[in-house]
């Protein structure tokens, strides 16, 4: 007896469910999508409990009849296609006949449909896979699908669902994407029966951007419109000054598609190079349109990743797109042709934050700077103490920083034996001479690492010092933004900043903490925002989120002056190496590096 069978429908369903039904969002996503291809002018979503015990979307799109009904609950069933050339002219969101009966494979299934010549409607409903019955029903002309008990047929699968309130992000996050690539279709979301967010029929793109990310930021964005060899960008970009600490708004469309595209990102990221601070982020609802033909869409199920015929020639307009808006603005300098990335160049494979140039790297080209003027020792208190630049050094209690202290106060315990400031390089560096050698040190990743440990101690003592304001600071936020602040209003208030709720998506700053500049309070709440959407201030744990909010005030903290004198120097070392990890910052940079004396005598052949 043969050991290899064919697989059953049913087992079979299921099995594609995996690929393609990965959590609730992905079910909100299919049915969304066979909606806009419906040509739905209105669609509806509602989940409870982060998808998992129900979820519906009803559109007022043109309906299937009774066979067809059935015949969508097939494998492979699709009205998209017909041959494998139809792949090379995709204009519709869905094509592979795989979701309808992945859901109905690992839920409980019921569809409700009805075309406008009709004049009763088809109701199907399907448990694990298994028809429970087909009958009448009234409906007006579109579609309504319900989904209850999310993997109830593969309880395994159930397990591997994060909590409610990530569920919920990912759905929301689904359905805004939908939103914004459709502005003609009004959309409402309801959430455990509150609506989360409802947005008319827009005109523009920017008005759909002010309904779901808020008028505010709608403010700060440039409309960018570029033609060039069949390639078309279209869409909203920020200015410089408008950034983020992680990728969630950079959104790219490719022919309506929400895709992740590690071209269009790095493409972005590489606009924004001279005009960003590294480790941040430019905002950007962009749309690029081109012929089918060029572009893969058949890559994974989830149909979110997609490549490109010519990686280099999509990466190397959009470039030049974005940097042609940003100088027409007067926000970035003129670049030369040469300048431009050539098309011909490879994206790394790497997930460093920028992409690494494959051209050689030059020459460094020395210059002799002038002798500077000899500068007397330092003279030693009665306590003297001598800290090797990589030596392990564990600050005693004493050392610790008070909240009044000022952060540039040298410790009264340390001192620099022998040690000598020799001045600055390039305004970042620090230079001195030790007893040991020459010594290098970065003042921001210096400064950071106090401050770092300076605000861990404030937290750990519950010693927050905070200005409550003369004029609160408004603010607006998208839909998803408010509601992850919302439930950590009082989390954030014991850290020092006070925030109100003002209305539907709005918000006041009525208080920052001591350390933070009322001008920058507005950026650090959004940094934090973007935070806790990561999943890294988790008050489930309170030690990890509390060091990733002092990670962030560190950076938000440093003020670097653009010239520094020899007590400020000595005392920023000094409290360098009074922390308990002065080596690094706390984004894991080295705070400073040594050359020895042997060193020194190598390199001049001595």
């Amino acid at each position: 007896m043969s050991s290899i069978r064919i697989l059953s429908d049913r087992v079979a369903n299921q099995i594609a469910a995996g690929e393609v039904i990965e959590r609730p969002a992905a079910v909100i996503k299919e049915l969304v999508e066979n909606s806009l291809d419906a040509g739905a002018t209105r669609i509806e979503v509602e989940f409870r409990h982060g998808g998992r015990s129900y979820m519906r979307v009803e559109d007022n799109g043109k309906g299937m009849s009774k066979d067809d009904a059935l015949l969508s609950l097939e494998r492979h069933a699709t009205s998209k296609i017909v041959e494998t050339a139809d792949l090379d002219q995709l204009s519709s969101f869905g094509f592979r006949g795989e979701a309808l009966p992945s859901i109905a494979s690992v839920a409980r299934f019921e569809m409700q449909t009805r075309p406008a010549a009709a004049v009763v409607g088809t109701e199907v409903v399907i448990n694990g896979g298994k028809l429970i019955h087909v009958r009448e029903c009234g409906l007006a002309p579109g579609t309504r699908i319900t989904v209850t008990h999310l993997f109830n047929a593969v309880p395994a699968r159930r397990k591997f669902l994060k909590s409610d309130a990530t569920e919920s992000a990912h759905i929301i996050q689904a359905v805004r994407l939908y939103a914004l690539a459709c502005p003609q279709t009004a959309f409402t979301l309801i959430e455990d029966g509150r609506v989360f967010f409802q947005s008319p029929v827009c005109l523009t793109l920017q008005e759909r951007v002010a309904e779901i990310f808020g008028r505010q930021l709608a403010a700060d964005l440039l409309a960018v419109e570029t033609m060039e060899e069949g390639l078309k960008l279209t869409g909203l970009i920020g200015r410089p000054g408008v950034s983020r600490t992680a990728r969630h708004e950079m959104i790219t469309f490719v022919n309506r598609r929400p895709v992740d595209s590690r071209t269009l990102n790095y493409a972005l990221i590489e606009s924004y190079a001279t005009t960003l601070a590294k480790g941040r982020y430019p905002v950007a609802v962009l749309f690029l349109e081109l012929n089918p033909a060029e572009v893969d869409v058949n890559v994974h199920p989830a149909k979110r990743e997609v490549r490109f015929r010519s990686e280099g020639q999509v990466r190397g307009f959009v470039i030049r797109a974005v940097l042609q808006k940003l100088r027409e603005t007067g926000h970035a300098a003129p670049v030369a042709p040469d300048q431009i990335p050539n098309p011909n160049t490879q994206i790394p494979n790497t997930n460093s934050q920028f992409p690494i140039s494959n051209s050689q790297t030059p020459t460094p080209n020395f210059q002799l700077p002038a002798p500077a003027p000899s500068l007397p020792p330092v003279a030693p208190p009665a306590a003297s103490f001598s800290v090797p630049p990589f030596s392990v050094y564990r600050a005693p209690p004493a050392v610790i920083l008070s909240t009044t202290a000022s952060p540039f106060a040298v410790p009264r315990t340390l001192a620099l034996t022998g040690w000598r400031f020799l001045g600055t390089a390039h305004g970042d560096y620090a230079l001195f001479e030790s007893p040991a050698g020459l010594v290098v040190v970065d003042r921001r990743a210096a400064h950071e690492r106090v401050w770092f440990e300076r605000l861990q101690g404030q937290f750990a003592r519950n010693e927050l010092a905070s200005q409550r304001l003369l004029f609160a600071i408004p603010v607006e936020l998208d839909a998803i933004g408010s509601a992850l602040l919302l439930d950590r209003l009082d989390w954030l208030a014991k850290h020092g900043m006070e925030v109100g709720e003002f209305g539907r998506n709005f918000f006041r700053i009525e208080a920052v903490p001591s350390w933070l500049e009322p001008e920058a309070a507005e950026d650090f709440l959004r940094d934090v925002i973007g935070l806790i959407r990561d999943g890294q201030l988790d008050e489930k744990n309170p030690r990890l989120a509390e060091e990733e909010l002092a990670r962030l005030a560190a950076q938000k903290a440093v003020r670097l002056p653009e010239s520094t004198n020899e007590t400020d120097a000595l005392a920023l070392l000094a409290r360098l190496f009074a922390c308990t990890q002065p080596h690094t910052s706390p984004a894991g940079r080295p705070t400073h590096f040594e050359l020895s004396r042997g060193d020194l005598a190598k390199r001049f052949q001595r």
